[in-house]
């Protein structure tokens, strides 16, 4: 496995070698150096709302601990140290929820059952309004005649393609086809063993059950994942005002849609190297005429990735240099939280 990520990112790295190589490199930096500390601050700062909302989400995956500031600002930090493990660990960007889940037992006494049954919930949630984002971002490109059919056939076929992986992904959590494999496997030869580890995914598919049967919860979820996105789309519009290559909110839907439809096709490659540029590169050409102001887009949005991820390092380092809690956070704040029902349930926003 480690052999075939060295070589995902070597075709990564090709692919970008590829693209540097056809591009103009003069008027990229130009583009990418215009647009200032005020213009990478703003992206910073709409990159730091758009995490905010896909943290909000994951917040509310879980049913025992309260929708309360405190806990908004422990799970933003415990995420931006996994999704920092998820960049740089080569396991298809899934290195940092072990990570997660570690620190919400270690620091914060969180379950591991219910600190993994959220992450899942959460990651699945949020491609659930990927699909319906990506969707938009195609009809979007179908109404565009700028973008050839050979664009639109190649976004269309992936888009199908992604669609039916999600609704595959959430069928089985939701039918709790975990639980009724390890049933009848149970029946077999060796199914003892597996009988003992039985009441385990029971109790994790319970929890999954028991988020998607909670409409309200479920519903407050895909809204925040599905701003998540938008705020995504927002970003590239503020990102090319200040490269001077201005677009609509319409045309940056298509880029956003465009560039993530790419990510989860090449997901097997570290980061998406070379292929995120490729697409900023292509869907920029048609959109302004230069594949320079692509380019310096996908720049750009590299940056912000690095200063992400170097923060996440830091603050892991930071936790791996604390002592593990005596009294976990959860049992402290369980007495804030143990509130008539009239006043908002745990885990739901108010």
């Amino acid at each position: 496995m480690p052999l075939l990520r060295i070589l995902y990112l070597a075709i990564g790295l090709g692919l970008l070698a590829w693209i540097l190589a056809g591009a103009d490199l003069a008027a990229v930096w130009l583009h990418t150096t215009s647009v200032g500390v005020v213009g990478i601050s703003v992206v910073l700062g709409l990159y730091a709302l758009e995490f905010l909302a896909d943290v909000a989400l994951w917040q509310v995956t879980f049913k025992t601990i309260p929708f309360r500031p405190l806990w908004l600002k422990r799970l933003y930090v415990v995420r931006m140290v996994g999704e920092a493990f998820n960049a740089v660990t080569p396991m298809a960007s899934m290195g940092g929820e072990p990570v997660k889940v570690v620190l919400l037992k270690k620091y914060y006494g969180i379950p591991y059952g219910e600190a993994s049954a959220s992450v899942l919930l959460a990651k699945t949630t949020n491609l659930i309004a990927l699909v319906v984002f990506l969707a938009g971002g195609f009809l979007l490109l179908l109404l565009d005649s700028r973008f050839s059919a050979a664009y639109k056939s190649a976004a269309g076929a992936g888009l199908a393609g992604f669609t039916a992986v999600i609704a595959v992904f959430f069928l089985v959590q939701r039918l709790r086809v975990s639980s009724r494999l390890s049933a009848r496997l149970s029946r077999w030869r060796f199914g003892a063993r597996i009988a003992e580890a039985l009441h385990h995914i029971e109790a994790f598919d319970d929890r999954l059950a028991a988020f998607y049967a909670d409409r309200r919860r479920f519903a407050a979820a895909r809204l925040l994942a599905l701003s998540n996105w938008f705020i995504g789309a927002l970003g590239i519009y503020v990102t090319m005002l200040f490269l001077g290559a201005p677009v609509t909110f319409t045309e940056a839907w298509i880029i956003e849609a465009f560039a993530q439809l790419v990510r989860a096709g090449t997901f097997f490659i570290p980061a998406s190297i070379g292929a995120q540029e490729g697409a900023f590169v292509l869907v920029c050409a048609v959109l302004t005429g230069s594949p320079a102001f692509g380019l310096a887009a996908a720049l750009i949005r590299r940056f912000r990735e690095l200063v992400w991820i170097s923060g996440g390092l830091l603050l892991g380092w930071r936790f791996s240099s604390r002592p593990t809690r005596s009294a976990p956070a959860a049992a402290i704040d369980d007495r804030i939280a143990a509130t008539p029902r009239s006043a908002g349930s745990p885990g739901q926003p108010r």
